[in-house]
């Protein structure tokens, strides 16, 4: 039998009503969420180019592609987790809802205690492998250990947050990430300025606030009612949901590794072209993030609005979910992109005060922010088929379509003089993510014309 649907003042109805202005109210306060914990990293890049030197921004910046390939596996697997607890709660079976989230929640434990043993131990050996310049790899190396000491709760909070928006609630991830960001830039201020820290003072900043960040949700969890009730001596591996998370999650966990893989590779080849290319490509890319997590907002819509009207049977809904979260993309790409590089010096003259390193971050602007819808564009329709349960075609479009055109590039015309500039890198991203849009289309054609034959079966039934 079914049981009632729980409402509360924070979850959204998706199977009903409009789907843009719902969608709007779900992606909006995730939007800010997601630029607040990119403020996390900004800050800490701010702060140690404008109070450490040149240095001391490069070895954070040259990470950030590492911390992405280390983390990206376990954060697909919070994809699988949103997706099944949004299936659940569409079709309003609170006893899977709950199963699913404490296999998530501990699920999440145990992925951030095998990132923190990789990253300290691995830290130096992996930054080596991405020709790292010497004369930043000991900082690199120390912010890197220091800030996977905090990657537990960083877990914790992107699982709990992914249950969270499963049932539509985005706004109090939002107040709790707001809370833990304040925290983050008031002691990075203290330990690099006050303390002299450095690259350990922004890393210890970091790992502190997303220690708190992880205490409010699982707070929030405890406290609610219903499916995503929270106790935490039933944490327990259900194999079933395990098994289904992984079945969702595995292949966009593939996909986030490989995606970051090709994209270390692209750093370690802009690592060649010395400190003031690393030191602005690490600026220009923060700034470019911003971008990035406003457009990943529609993906995770897609996402919940899609499984929840799956779960639902609502299938009359899914094209215009996907064709609104689209025409959001879109919208917020090409205006923060073309935005985000008009006022590019002035963003960059925030990070170092280093003309060349300014120059050398529009560069990348000019080929990579400037085109970003079609980044967004690619991934919210990705979005949409996995909330649909397929996962596995997507991820095998992304890794032929995006990540191996750019490898062939890298290691072909690349290797060639004519072709051998930091312009030629970057040019990969731009035509990598519109081809791979193109193809994504097809695939959700063919899916949603299956879908429509069962749903007609249905309804003859």
């Amino acid at each position: 039998m079914r049981q009632k649907k729980e409402k509360t003042g924070y979850s959204i109805d998706m199977c009903s009503g409009s789907i843009l202005g719902k969608m709007l109210l779900f992606a909006l306060p995730l939007m800010c969420s997601s630029i607040l914990q990119l403020l996390f990293n900004a800050a800490d890049i701010i702060v140690v180019g404008r109070f450490a030197g040149d240095n001391s921004l490069a070895a954070v910046g040259s990470n950030t592609a590492l911390i992405n390939l280390l983390t990206n596996f376990f954060i697909g697997l919070s994809i699988g987790a949103n997706v099944l607890a949004s299936h659940y709660f569409g079709a309003r079976q609170d006893k899977d809802l709950k199963d699913t989230v404490h296999t998530a929640m501990l699920l999440s434990v145990y992925s951030g205690i095998i990132l923190t043993l990789v990253g300290c131990i691995g830290a130096r050996r992996i930054l080596i492998w991405m020709q790292t310049p010497e004369d930043v790899i000991d900082l690199a190396v120390l912010y890197l250990r220091i800030y996977f000491l905090g990657m537990t709760a960083t877990m914790i909070y992107n699982f709990g947050s992914a249950i969270l928006r499963a049932v539509g609630d985005t706004r109090r991830p939002l107040y709790y990430l707001s809370v833990a960001g304040v925290v983050n830039i008031i002691l990075n201020l203290v330990f690099v300025i006050y303390f002299r820290l450095d690259v350990a003072g922004v890393a210890i900043a970091t790992a502190i606030s997303q220690c708190i960040s992880a205490f409010l949700v699982v707070r929030c969890m405890i406290k609610e009612s219903g499916g995503i009730h929270l106790e935490l001596r039933l944490l327990h591996i259900h194999k079933d949901k395990f098994i289904r998370i992984l079945q969702i999650g595995l292949p966009a966990s593939f996909q986030g590794i490989i995606f970051s893989i090709s994209n270390v590779i692209i750093q370690s080849s802009v690592n060649s072209f010395g400190a003031v290319t690393v030191a602005g490509n690490s600026a220009a890319a923060n700034i470019e993030g911003f971008v990035y997590v406003a457009m990943n907002a529609f993906y995770q819509a897609s996402i919940s609005f899609t499984g929840q009207n799956l779960g639902a049977a609502q299938f009359q809904r899914i094209n215009r979910i996907l064709y609104a979260a689209e025409a959001c993309a879109l919208t917020v790409g090409l205006l923060l992109g073309n935005t985000a590089v008009f006022f590019g010096r002035e963003l960059l003259s925030l990070y170092t005060a280093s003309e060349l390193v300014v120059e050398a971050g529009m560069k990348r602007m000019r080929y990579v922010c400037r085109p970003y819808a079609l980044c967004g564009m690619m991934d919210t329709i990705v979005g949409s088929m996995r909330g649909l349960g397929h996962s596995v075609l997507p991820m095998i479009v992304s890794l032929i379509g995006a990540c191996g055109l750019r490898l062939i590039w890298i290691f072909t015309l690349f290797k060639m003089e004519r072709f051998h500039s930091v312009e030629w890198l970057y040019i990969t991203y731009p035509i990598s993510w519109g081809l791979t849009f193109a193809a994504h289309v097809v695939c959700f054609i063919i899916i949603r014309r299956k879908l429509g034959k069962i749903w007609s079966g249905m309804r003859k039934a």
